[in-house]
């Protein structure tokens, strides 16, 4: 059973409407029990699952520190000054390096838009690079992954791309498209009525399967496992 209820989304949209901290600490019982329990639930529901299918990511369920990210804000630096996060977002990590530009898988539970992302977001530069290298040196590996009918089953890549051509590759390279890629990720939207069905579980199951070549082919990349 998917431990995700539409009570979760409920209380996402309310904070939206309420982003102030005098309303989230009188309703703070409501974001354990309906928010933070039932996304810790669901990590722990992935142990087994993805230690199987993808043994290199970590699922941490924890209330704190674990894959479920923060509900706060960090507002330092952003004119946006509301202090919660609207969405909640769950990330497997890759043990090799734990921080969100690493290959991962990403959950992100919105009442606007929910989605599964596979692949990473935002590489350092160094592992920017070594991705466009591969995509170089193994062309057609690297479309028929992206382009494969399990892949685009479940995904389209998504993310943000340069203007222009990356520094030293020529405008009118074959794979200028991809090459210009900032961001090596897929995207599978999901809708409240399937986060909230009994087979969900499964069907990330499948979705993570799915995309094993994908994330393998980044990882290969980057010189770690998968």
């Amino acid at each position: 059973m998917s431990p995700i209820t539409p009570q979760l989304f409920d209380f996402l949209s309310e904070l939206s409407d309420n982003n102030r901290r005098d309303w989230f600490k009188s309703n703070r019982s409501r974001y354990d029990s309906e928010v933070l329990d039932p996304a810790v639930e669901l990590v722990s529901q992935l142990v087994k699952p993805l230690a199987k299918l993808a043994p290199m990511l970590d699922a941490s369920p924890k209330r704190h520190g674990g894959s479920v990210m923060r509900i706060y804000k960090d507002t330092r630096f952003s004119r946006d000054k509301t202090p919660y996060k609207t969405s909640v977002g769950i990330s497997f990590r890759h043990e090799a390096d734990g921080t969100i530009h690493a290959p991962g898988v990403y959950l992100h539970l919105d009442p606007l838009a929910s989605f599964l992302g596979v692949g990473c977001w935002r590489p350092e530069r160094p592992a920017l690079a070594a991705i466009r290298s591969t995509i170089q040196e193994q062309p057609s590996v690297w479309k028929r992954i992206v382009t494969g009918k399990r892949f685009c089953e479940y995904f389209e890549l998504a993310g943000d791309s340069l203007k222009t051509a990356p520094r030293g590759i020529p405008r009118d390279h074959p794979q200028i498209h991809d090459l210009r890629r900032i961001d090596f990720i897929g995207t599978a939207p999901l809708e409240i009525s399937e986060i909230c069905d009994p087979d969900f579980i499964a069907n990330l199951q499948a979705q993570v399967r799915a995309a094993k070549p994908f994330m393998k082919f980044l990882c290969d990349a980057l010189g770690v496992p998968y």
